[in-house]
């Protein structure tokens, strides 16, 4: 079973990383497939003529940087394909009371370039910075990456420690998600058939918080064997709040429960040592090609070490 998920998942970032090796014996056939399956096309009018559209058979495009590829290699085979790629009403980052709103298919780049974003969450800069190539991050949008819940994406964690709350609309109505809850599996999360990912919302965040994110990568792919995302917030000369969280380790980016141990304390070498530690107890690891399950727990405390303390060094 655990050697069937990885497969799937090597045949997945093969399918969105061409250039990127893939060994015949993690994906199983190793095919090279890349005709995609017939399907229609319609470019959505607005919102509700996309959400019209949907369908258990549908597949929504926006940068396309995950889904075409897939369609080439026919791991993903729908029978309509819906672009959404041009409704305004899916687009921006906006101020939302002390926090922002993001909509799913603003660009990566749009994120960078957006002076009150970077000023209020520096991490979701920070991580977008290494997101693919200059092309990916050009034309990819944040909605699309999350929704395409790569186990090892850099941005999950982010919208973990962030605590983030995803909008989700079907033609039934709207639903809110926090972001803990939204990652189901590998590729796969809580949306449903017919249903849309359409905007981010951020709280705002501690005051003086500092945020930090520490990875380590597979060389061909560039994706995290194991990464860490952190946010410390520090009141009086102490730590007030700790979030940690995780991408590449396990099935689903996770949130660690660990951190209370550091509230109160002055977040020393020792504490946050033992919090990195405690993070990876009980914890699934992945163990595949790219790394086994003792090295990836250990590349993932010392990535926690990391985080944690440079979003410590951060805090006012």
């Amino acid at each position: 079973m655990r050697r069937a998920r990885a497969a799937r998942r090597d045949a997945h970032r093969q399918a969105a990383h061409p250039g990127a090796r893939l060994d015949r014996d993690s994906a199983g056939e190793g095919r090279r497939t890349v005709i995609p399956t017939a399907f229609e096309y319609v470019r959505a009018k607005n919102l509700n003529h996309a959400l019209k559209a949907m369908g258990k058979h549908a597949k929504v495009i926006a940068g396309g940087h995950s889904l075409l590829p897939l369609l080439k290699f026919r791991l993903a085979q729908p029978e309509l394909l819906i672009d959404i790629g041009s409704l305004p009403q899916l687009k921006g980052i906006a101020a939302a009371g002390a926090g922002m709103r993001i909509g799913a298919t603003t660009t990566y780049r749009e994120l960078l370039d957006s002076k009150p974003l970077r000023a209020k969450y520096p991490l979701i800069a920070e991580v977008t910075e290494h997101i693919g190539d200059l092309q990916v991050r050009n034309a990819g949008t944040i909605g699309g990456g999350l929704a395409h819940a790569d186990p090892a994406a850099d941005m999950p964690p982010v919208m973990l420690v962030l605590d983030a709350t995803f909008v989700l609309q079907s033609k039934g109505g709207k639903r809110s998600v926090p972001a803990r809850k939204f990652f189901k599996g590998p590729f796969t999360t809580v949306l449903k058939p017919g249903e849309l990912l359409v905007e981010i919302r951020l709280p705002g965040p501690p005051k003086g918080a500092g945020m930090a994110y520490a990875s380590f990568e597979q060389a061909a792919s560039g994706y995290a064997l194991a990464g860490a995302a952190a946010l410390v917030a520090v009141a009086k000369g102490v730590i007030a709040r700790a979030e940690l969280a995780f991408t590449g380790v396990a099935e689903t980016p996770f949130l660690a429960p660990a951190t209370k141990p550091l509230i109160g304390t002055k977040g020393d070498p020792d504490a946050i040592g033992r919090v990195a530690e405690a993070a990876m107890a009980g914890v699934e690891a992945n163990d595949d090609i790219h790394a086994g399950r003792e090295y990836r727990l250990h590349l993932a405390r010392v990535a926690a070490r990391r985080a944690l303390t440079e979003a410590l060094a951060r805090a006012t």
